[in-house]
């Protein structure tokens, strides 16, 4: 997880920066139906936020969604790390416009890849799993913002 916000922000101020009242609208996934908003919910109540901050959650249906209202209908959001590392996102730095979230504040999601009994016609498919699950795909996977 990541805050990220389009203005620069006095980011060391961490999950705290968003109990200032310059912060009306936090954009996070909806926790009930997406995995990366329980992990914002779990970081915000481990960091005992969540009653302080209200109403001031603009809840979006997925992370990708969350990504896109932190551009239009909030001031900051608690995002998807790794979505800061496309070409698009570039021109805002870490620091300035986002940091990450420590882990401890919450459990890390759980990505998952498979392999499909289908695919076994096509050797392409079995190399790039095993690609993923080399230390050089793990790394690249880690450059990205993704736990290992």
């Amino acid at each position: 997880l990541a805050l990220f916000s389009t203005k620069e922000q006095n980011l060391s101020k961490g999950l705290q920066l968003l109990t200032e009242s310059s912060i009306q609208t936090i954009a996070i996934a909806n926790p009930k139906t997406a995995p990366y908003g329980k992990a914002a919910v779990e970081a915000l109540k481990k960091a005992d936020l969540m009653d302080q901050l209200g109403e001031k959650f603009v809840y979006a249906e997925s992370i990708s969604q969350t990504l896109s209202y932190t551009f239009t209908a909030a001031q900051i959001g608690i995002i998807a790390k790794a979505a800061l590392f496309s070409e698009k996102m570039q021109e805002y730095k870490e620091g300035k416009h986002w940091i990450g979230i420590d882990t401890k504040y919450y459990e890390p999601i759980k990505q998952g890849m498979v392999l499909l009994q289908a695919s076994e016609k096509e050797p392409m498919y079995a190399t790039f799993y095993d690609f993923i699950l080399s230390q050089e795909g793990q790394k690249i996977l880690s450059q990205y913002g993704y736990i290992i």
